[in-house]
């Protein structure tokens, strides 16, 4: 269920009153370049997920890899 005319303009008065008029439009330009970004990247074919042999290590053997701390949740 998508809200009504009177709903978009109420959230609208909310976000200009805690953001500010001024601060909106670099909010959004924000926004649109983070989408762009993102689309530019689900469109390159190239995988990023392919292990790959560090330059240094040409004799095949692989150095132990570093433990992934885990996130913070705050």
């Amino acid at each position: 269920m998508l809200p009504g005319p009177s709903e978009l303009i109420v959230i609208l008065l909310i976000v200009v009153i805690i953001f500010g008029a001024k601060r909106i439009p670099e909010i959004m330009g924000g926004l649109g370049k983070g989408i762009r970004s993102f689309k530019k990247a689900m469109d390159t074919d190239e995988p990023t997920s392919e292990p790959t042999t560090p330059a240094g290590n040409q004799t095949g053997q692989q150095k132990p890899q570093e433990p992934q701390k885990p996130a913070s949740s705050t």
